[in-house]
């Protein structure tokens, strides 16, 4: 199934999200409810109307630092290569753009959330002047450094945090992603799960606001279509043996488990099938949907299923960042992360200015969320029409985008993937 994604509401206020399932046709459409509350006057973000700012006409001259806090080591770290591959493929084409626009990229770890790296990495970026920082992939550890970033007045973008909570998070207005909250994923997942015929499912949670997210989206949405949660067992980041929560979930005898982990499913995942629970009947989250063929026995998983924010990668784009790294076998968030990095550059490009609330100002409007600019698909045609003072709507690999006035993507599709008998997962949406 495909599944589409539209959601409206202030940052200010909260979103209550539902979803609407159509019969024969295969759309999922989210909306978002908001009352009450105005922007601050720090944020000055375009007016609910649509009244977009000023685009000041003629030649710009800009030299702008961005940072990434992007795993390179901990739970997430095969995310990390796709991820800082999508921030250099991007950065290597607005250089290429020749725009006046002079873009430095400081790659920095974010660790995960039992290290202090994240804070280190950015008290470091942030010495350094950077205008905005990318990352991190983990909720959890963009909790840990969202006020650090923005009270210093620093565009905070994530290409992977999903956690709801970020919606009504206190953030000046600088806080900005292009992953879709949970709300979505989770709902996605609990109908896929009951769409296959189970009617009872064990949750294995990993405890952080991404995962206790994740899960109560699922479980919300199986329980709507029909089902039943008979088993949700929480870990915390950094245990080291699950048996108890395994064997609570095998005595609870579910049709289907979703392992909503880290890079903890490498462990949990064998001992649960090596149990003999049937390997086929386990889901997967964007947390852990990764190529297994390495560490799995073959067949351990073969006809499991996950789910992934994002559309279909384009071969154009897949190849375009193995050339920035040859090395990719994972390719997840890497569209996000150059999303991410081209918005930040047309919106400073908007703004003329390197100065974090300016760009801030701008970042929706140059996505689309306001404004009703031209489409641009490139950062080269992007700040060629801002040059002419024209009004623009960037849509990138990872789809239209479309912020809000929650730094929310309001357009959005999750993927349904499948491992085979190598253990690696094509997609069947």
């Amino acid at each position: 199934m495909s599944v589409f994604a539209k959601a409206s509401a202030k940052r200010s206020a909260r979103a209550a999200w539902t979803g609407l399932a159509i019969a024969g046709v295969s759309t999922l459409l989210l909306s978002a409810c908001a009352s009450g509350g105005t922007p601050s006057a720090e944020t000055e973000e375009p007016a609910d109307t649509g009244d977009a700012l000023p685009i000041e006409a003629g030649e710009r001259s800009l030299d702008m630092k961005i940072g990434t806090i992007l795993p390179q080591s901990g739970t997430l770290a095969f995310l990390g290569p796709p991820e800082e591959a999508g921030v250099a493929l991007a950065a290597e084409e607005v250089a290429a753009a020749d725009s006046g626009l002079n873009l430095e990229v400081i790659y920095r770890d974010s660790g995960d959330t039992t290290t202090d790296i994240a804070t280190v990495s950015v008290t470091d970026l942030l010495s350094q002047d950077v205008s905005a920082i990318v990352g991190a992939a983990s909720s959890g550890v963009s909790f840990t450094v969202i006020d650090q970033i923005t009270s210093a007045g620093v565009v905070h973008f994530s290409p992977a945090n999903t956690s709801p909570d970020f919606t009504e998070y206190e953030d000046a207005g600088l806080y900005f992603r292009t992953a879709p909250s949970d709300l979505l994923q989770g709902e996605v997942l609990g109908t896929q799960i009951a769409d296959d015929g189970h009617s009872t499912l064990g949750l294995l949670v990993l405890n952080d606001p991404y995962g206790t997210g994740l899960a109560a989206a699922t479980k919300e949405a199986f329980e709507a279509a029909g089902g039943e949660v008979v088993a949700e067992e929480l870990f915390n980041t950094g245990d080291s043996n699950f048996d108890a929560q395994l064997s609570a979930i095998s005595a609870s005898n579910p049709d289907a488990v979703a392992v909503i982990t880290f890079d903890e499913a490498k462990v949990v995942v064998p001992a649960l099938v090596g149990s003999g629970y049937p390997g086929n009947q386990l889901y997967f989250v964007d947390g852990n949907l990764s190529d297994y063929s390495a560490d799995f026995a073959p067949g351990l998983i073969a006809g499991s299923k996950g789910t992934l924010p994002g559309p279909k990668l384009e071969d154009d784009f897949r190849d375009r960042l193995l050339a920035v790294d040859p090395e990719l076998a994972d390719f997840s968030y890497g569209p996000e992360s150059y999303d991410a990095t081209i918005l930040i550059a047309l919106a400073a490009y908007a703004a003329n200015s390197t100065e974090g609330a300016d760009i801030a100002k701008y970042l929706r409007q140059v996505s689309g969320g306001s404004g009703e600019g031209e489409k641009v698909t490139t950062f080269a045609d992007g700040a060629k029409l801002l040059a002419e003072g024209k009004q623009i709507d960037f849509d990138g690999p990872s789809g239209p985008i479309t912020l809000d006035e929650h730094g929310d993507p309001t357009e959005a599709t999750i993927g349904v993937y499948e491992y085979g008998d190598d253990n690696t997962y094509t997609r069947i949406n």
